[in-house]
């Protein structure tokens, strides 16, 4: 299966956060890492605009076959028309058709070999559509609400006070790890349809980085688990 990294230079949250050092390498460089080290993934690409982010990329192993354009560089630019783009080149200039891929966000460093493997042993299996990387939301989502702009609570869903926690249906949300689709699925701009599956991680290896915040979390993760 073809692996695509997107890897944009532009960083607003945490600036060069893709080739800043985590545990001695850069961030980038733990989900090439990953990506190569899973035997179900037969190629590796970094989708990137940046010349440092793309030299450090193939220093690790991926390929970087053209550079991103700077239109698909933006803060505003759609995921899913970075993806259409790099299919859309790799199968017209290398003459030949891809079916499906997995997208491994690089601000997902706790993401393994062994998540990715089973996730994509979890799309085979069911034949799925779609297999998109999840964990648990600790708390009801009925307890989220909006502000308005003058700073009062306004409510999203209709009000579910009077059930406990424990008798909630659980909910989860996407943890931007791991993302396995069918060509033609991205081709009509869906992510899930009837056919989409959730594949589950566990809190500790589902942080995503973002911010500074972010970053110190995992670097306390990973200072701890080496302890």
């Amino acid at each position: 299966m073809l692996a695509i990294i997107p890897a944009r230079g532009g960083s607003k949250g945490l600036p060069g956060k893709n080739i800043k050092l985590l545990n001695g390498k850069p961030l980038i460089a733990h989900t090439i890492e990953a990506a190569l080290n899973s035997k179900s993934i037969s190629r590796v690409i970094v989708s990137t605009d940046d010349d440092e982010i793309a030299e450090i990329s193939k220093q690790y192993g991926a390929e970087i076959p053209f550079m991103r354009p700077d239109f698909l560089a933006t803060d505003n630019a759609a995921a899913v028309d970075v993806y259409n783009y790099t299919l859309d080149r790799l199968e017209n200039e290398e003459d030949k058709v891809i079916t499906e891929f997995i997208v491994l966000q690089p601000t997902s460093p706790l993401r393994t070999s062994v998540h990715i493997e089973e996730a994509i042993d979890l799309y085979m299996t069911k034949k799925a559509d779609s297999v998109i990387s999840y964990c648990q939301e600790d708390h009801p989502i009925f307890w989220h609400k909006f502000q308005t702009d003058d700073g009062r609570i306004e409510e999203i869903f209709e009000q579910n006070y009077l059930k406990n926690r424990q008798e909630i249906r659980p909910t989860f949300y996407p943890n931007g790890a791991i993302y396995i689709f069918k060509r033609e699925l991205i081709r009509n701009e869906i992510y899930v349809n009837e056919n989409s599956y959730m594949y589950l991680m566990e809190r500790n290896s589902s942080v995503d980085i973002d911010t500074q915040e972010d970053w110190d979390y995992i670097e306390f993760l990973i200072n701890k688990n080496e302890k």
